[in-house]
């Protein structure tokens, strides 16, 4: 039979003895002992889940059961299916501990019932009746008898679909309790786990007895449901991870559906006080409560436990996979509690705080701007030490590049103009928040404001770029929002020491909490999880940054641009002095920015004159490496390589280069491979150049200016957040105004809206009033 069984497995064969999948031998695991892993005990981190080898998932009866209880969630089953066996596939040893057997058996029966009912009966009872026949009661254990069979070749079949083979292993309570059925069973599934099979284990609910209450005995956990089997499993086998999927989240502090109920990330021993816990599962015979101790007890015996939700597929995607890649999912069970808050604390601390910023005067935020410019002179020789350590290290490791250490690097002279820029916010922060926009009477005594206010929390993600930090802080605080801040490791020691130095200016108003730095072990995808307590997420970094954040912002608006795909277009009548200073500076100023020109299109005209051999070799002599587009390549015999995309941002000194007939095929081409974020036009035409500026609906068009222009310091904004390529809210270098957002006040004298109908006695005037601002008691920020 065992032959049999390998047969239908075309990835083993038998060498010698011993077990190989494809061409890999794989070693039989060494012995190991009846209790405690030899692994040194369950991880302490999310992160460290990519480490596990063995792995237990537990499928609760509401993951493998349809709503109607009478059958399995196929579609639920198959998802699952596939992340077990693609994880087994990559070497991994796992085990499924399932439920369903008795709903599947009630689907069985239910339909055997029916069928053996009279032909005339089922056909003059009509459908509608049909349903409502009376059905006799189904004894579980009937229906798991019945149901047994047909789930395990159910698996069988999905398994089928990915090489993998299945056994099944039915348990009950005694089987522990019996030290050679013990045996016997862990050497079973070990010889299994050795040969690539994927165990498939359920307790024989056909025979099992009703479960004793308060029966573990000696610190042994009883198997009282699929949730203590699997955590008993889990320790006897040595398994690094427990999965269990329920049909929540995962563990709430409050039975989940109630106000304030808060999924709990991490959960440590000893914090079970904090815990309401409400009704069981709809099916199954535990719930949370039991699921928790069953984890509880896996944890101490050197497995590593989470709960997740594996009832829907299309919103958890794949749920197994995630929790093993260390993805923020479901409740994580550890033993060693972090010194410091979680994200999720240091969130709500920093909108806590954020609201008191808010509602404090213009003059008091200025004052904390200012004491942080201040701050950042007095303490410039602990900031450049700190930044030291840091361009030690990343030279050391030799991992970024000389574009990044460029960033990276702080200087005298940088921290002066950083200090200039947070003044000049200051200056802003008196007239921003609580500004009244537009005032409107609507009817005698009824009187309309649009009024500035805070977006809320927002979440800033930068790579490799220290002053980042204070110049997004000032912002935040200019704009009486909280901030939650995630720099890049490279730069831990210059952000650390920074971040402190913006507490301390809070501190001059009592607001130290309104922006925190996460140092966590938090991944960026985890953090864009937070869509119940973030408002606006900001990335500050690489096109693949960017794009990996908007991916994983689950909810959360996403100010940024993707790319940077910036053209300077030189048109017939451009002088040769600008059009040299402009492409140089555009080019080769900072190529590695995001406002860089990566592709030069020139007129026709241009070419084989003076002015387009000046280019030439000015773009050889700056080393810049030029790619020819498809229009350019067509006039070479022999020449520069061809672009490999009009759409490519190198970054670096290269850049393509394309030769277009007029200014409406220039635009044609910026709109059709640009990205929205900066173009140019060089020409001494003014109705050339004002067509241009028309016609492109980029966040920044220039005419005869640089592209490097497109900058919140150069705009005068003192810093910006980022640059935006959205079509909403704001584009552009983002300073000041573009982390402001507004709401409606009305002030009136006890008016309803029936007041306004047809058969009332009042019309509305909607007479715009002057701009005066409201009384400083009258104006609400929050």
């Amino acid at each position: 039979m065992l032959l049999q069984r390998l047969s239908l497995c075309p990835r083993l064969r038998l060498v010698s003895g011993s077990l190989t999948r494809g061409h890999q031998e794989v070693s039989p695991p060494q012995t190991q002992g009846p209790l405690r892993a030899v692994h040194g005990g369950p991880f302490a981190h999310r992160g460290e889940l990519r480490q596990a080898k063995r792995i237990v998932v537990k499928l609760g009866s509401a993951v493998v059961t349809r709503g109607d209880e009478c059958g399995l969630a196929l579609g639920r089953l198959a998802s699952i299916v596939e992340q077990v066996a693609m994880l087994q596939n990559q070497g991994r040893e796992m085990m499924i501990v399932t439920s369903g057997a008795v709903a599947f058996g009630k689907q069985r029966l239910r339909h055997e019932i029916l069928l053996s009912q009279s032909v005339r009966q089922a056909l003059h009872s009509g459908q509608n009746q049909l349903k409502d026949m009376s059905m006799p009661l189904l004894e579980a254990r009937a229906c798991a008898a019945a149901g047994q069979s047909g789930l395990m070749a159910l698996y069988e079949a999905m398994f089928t679909q990915y090489s993998t083979c299945t056994a099944q292993i039915l348990v009950t309570n005694l089987d522990f309790h019996d030290d050679q059925k013990r045996r016997n069973l862990n050497s079973t599934l070990q010889e299994l786990l050795r040969m690539n099979i994927v165990p498939i284990i359920n307790t024989n609910d056909a025979v099992v007895p009703p479960p004793e209450p308060n029966s573990d005995l000696q610190g042994v956990i009883s198997i009282k449901d699929n949730d203590s089997l699997a955590a008993r499993l889990a320790v006897e086998m040595r398994a690094d991870l427990l999965i269990a999927l329920s049909d929540v989240e995962g563990l709430y502090d409050s039975p989940p559906g109630t106000d304030d109920a808060k999924l709990i990330d991490i959960f440590y021993p000893g914090d079970q006080q904090s815990i309401t816990y409400g009704t069981k599962s709809r099916v199954g015979i535990g719930g949370m409560e039991a699921k928790v101790k069953a984890a509880l007890w896996a944890l101490q015996g050197g497995t590593s436990v989470v709960i997740a939700n594996g009832t829907l597929p299309k919103v958890t995607g794949h749920v197994i996979t995630d929790i093993v890649e260390g993805k923020k999912v479901g409740t994580f069970f550890s033993e060693v509690k972090p010194a410091g808050p979680t994200v999720e604390q240091q969130t709500e601390g920093a909108r806590n705080a954020g609201r008191t910023l808010a509602s404090l005067q213009p003059h008091q935020r200025s004052e904390i701007i200012c004491k942080l410019a201040d701050l950042l002179m007095e303490r410039r020789e602990e900031i450049m030490a700190a930044n030291k350590m840091d361009m030690d290290l990343a030279v050391s490791i030799g991992q970024l590049s000389p574009a990044m250490l460029e960033r990276l690097a702080l200087s005298p002279a940088k921290l002066g103009s950083l200090a200039l820029g947070l003044r000049q916010i200051a200056v802003a922060a008196r007239d921003s928040v609580g500004r009244v926009l537009r005032r409107t009477r609507l009817a005698s005594g009824l009187e309309l404001e649009q009024v500035s206010v805070p977006i809320g929390v927002l979440l800033v993600i930068f790579e490799a770029r220290p002053d980042c930090l204070p110049q997004v802080s000032a912002l935040a605080i200019a704009s009486g929002n909280a901030l939650l801040l995630k720099g890049g490791k490279e730069a831990a020691h210059s952000n650390r020491l920074l971040h402190q130095l913006s507490q301390e200016a809070l501190a001059l108003h009592g607001v130290g909490e309104a922006v925190q730095l996460v140092s966590t072990r938090e991944e960026v995808e985890d953090l864009c999880r937070l869509d119940r307590m973030v408002d606006l997420i900001v990335p500050r970094g690489s096109s693949q940054l960017v794009r990996e954040i908007q991916r994983a912002a689950r909810g959360i608006p996403v100010l940024g641009h993707s790319e940077g795909v910036c053209h300077v277009y030189v048109d017939a009548e451009a002088s040769p002095e600008k059009v040299l200073k402009i492409v140089r500076d555009s080019k080769c100023d900072y190529p590695a920015a995001c406002n860089a020109m990566e592709t030069l299109l020139i007129h026709r005209d241009i070419l084989r004159t003076p002015l387009f051999d000046q280019i030439i070799d000015m773009l050889r002599t700056e080393r810049v490496k030029i790619h020819a587009g498809p229009s350019f390549a067509s006039y070479l015999t022999f020449g520069p390589s061809e672009a490999p995309s009009l759409r490519s941002e190198y970054g670096a000194l290269e850049c393509s280069l394309e030769v277009v007939d007029s200014l409406q095929e220039a635009v044609q081409h910026i709109q059709k491979y640009g990205s929205s974020h900066t173009d140019a036009i060089v020409t001494e035409n003014e109705e050339t150049a004002e067509k241009f500026l028309q016609q492109l609906d980029s966040a920044c068009v220039f005419w005869n200016a640089s592209t490097r222009f497109a900058d919140g310091y150069r705009f005068g904004l003192g810093a910006e957040v980022g640059i935006s390529t959205a079509r909403i809210h704001a584009r552009g270098p983002v300073g000041l105004e573009g982390l402001l957002t507004t709401k409606w006040v009305l002030r009136g004298g006890g008016h309803t809206a029936a007041d306004f109908s047809e058969s009332g006695s009042l019309t509305f005037l909607h007479e715009t009033l002057p701009l005066t601002p409201p009384p400083a008691g009258q104006r609400d920020a929050n």
